[in-house]
């Protein structure tokens, strides 16, 4: 199952993909669920109940596609460090204030973005002149909480996720130093491109799939979510010790190596670069920069 969210003449809607990508079959939903992308999809499957029922299907080509969750309903929660070679880029870059601990860190890190950095799977990242120059981008495959919960075990856990997304953790590297934590620097408006859509665990393995971005079509990162340090069972036993997790969370699941600033000198986004992330089994952002 896909889930999209979408604008058609200026409406908010929200339906099912088909599985050639061609059409979405929108859900019978008001306006006012409808803004809320597949949110109130996720949770009212994770209530037992039914899909909503559905009105005459769209062309694809006729929508504008949103951010599957363009409103989360808290920050998003995000991993540092969690592919061995991208820890040891990020450890030597002189901007981990973790580093002291080593190179590989010995527990999951965890940080978070706040929900108003969300923007579409197309929509422009916009650097924040005057505020920052040191932009850069961070691939990364968000997994989606269907049936929440509290202390779940490892054993358990896969059983409570719902699917799969793509973020990139964009990122403003030079306030990630400044400030000694992440969340600043993570959290600018439209610092957090997801989609294009939802697709359901049993579409998707997330813990066997490939991550790719490319800048200006250059291939900058690759590689496999098997490469993990902490895998996303202990990511959801390690978050859910303390803090319940609640249907349509998202967590984001770390970056590989590649990224801009691990590169001598660094290569930090620039007004007209375009930035794609893929992901086998989900798709593709694309964001122009501006």
């Amino acid at each position: 199952m896909k889930i999209v969210a979408y604008r058609h003449h200026g409406q908010a809607g929200v339906g099912l993909l088909s599985s050639d990508l061609k059409t979405v079959t929108p859900f019978d939903l008001p306006e006012n669920v409808r803004s809320l992308g597949a949110l109130p999809i996720i949770e009212a499957l994770a209530g037992g109940a039914a899909l909503p029922p559905t009105l005459a299907p769209l062309a694809l080509n006729d929508v504008h596609i949103g951010a599957p969750l363009p409103k989360p309903r808290r920050n998003i929660f995000c991993v540092g460090k969690n592919y061995h070679a991208h820890a040891r880029e990020f450890a030597g870059s002189g901007f981990d204030s973790s580093a002291a601990a080593g190179d590989i860190p010995k527990a999951p890190i965890f940080f978070s973005k706040v929900p108003e950095s969300v923007i579409g799977p197309t929509d422009s990242i916009q650097l924040p002149i005057g505020v920052s120059e040191a932009i850069d981008y961070e691939a990364e495959l968000a997994v989606i909480i269907g049936q929440g919960g509290k202390g779940i075990m490892t054993s358990d856990a896969m059983q409570h996720v719902w699917g799969y997304t793509i973020i990139n953790d964009v990122t403003a590297r030079d306030w990630q130093s400044r400030h000694s934590q992440w969340l600043l620097g993570k959290s600018f408006d439209t610092f957090c491109p997801m989609g294009p859509w939802l697709v359901s665990a049993d579409e998707c393995d997330g813990s066997d799939t490939r991550v790719r971005c490319f800048v200006n079509g250059e291939l900058r990162q690759d590689a496999s979510t098997t490469d993990l340090i902490f895998n996303i069972a202990t990511l959801i036993e390690t978050l859910s010790a303390g803090i319940t997790l609640y249907p349509g969370d998202v967590i984001a699941t770390g970056t590989p190596v590649g990224v801009g600033i691990g590169f001598k000198p660094p290569k930090y986004l620039k007004s007209g670069d375009v930035v794609r992330v893929e992901i086998d089994g989900i798709g593709a952002l694309e964001n122009p920069v501006r």
